[in-house]
């Protein structure tokens, strides 16, 4: 298995985080939670997403659910021209 991306929080897109796992990357995003540093897996095996936290598996049917979670807990970077 290749080895993921990984990333600080904010650092790409939520279009390039998306694209990046349609490409079949699986990404570990840097973020932190009450001032401690944690790491997020974000994966798509071509059917579900999956968001990986250190306490939760959350898993998405559909790209707008995994958008929505993408952004909600700021993954990604606030660009105006998101899509979704």
């Amino acid at each position: 298995m290749p080895s993921p991306v990984v990333v600080d929080a904010g650092e790409l897109s939520t279009d390039e985080l998306v694209a990046a796992l349609h490409d079949g990357q699986r990404i570990v995003v840097n973020t932190s939670l009450f001032g401690t540093q944690k790491q997020v897996t974000l994966r798509f095996d071509g059917e579900t997403y999956y968001c990986d936290t250190p306490t939760r598996l959350h898993k998405h049917t559909t790209e707008a659910e995994m958008r929505t979670c993408i952004l909600k807990n700021g993954y990604t970077r606030d660009d105006a021209d998101e899509s979704g």
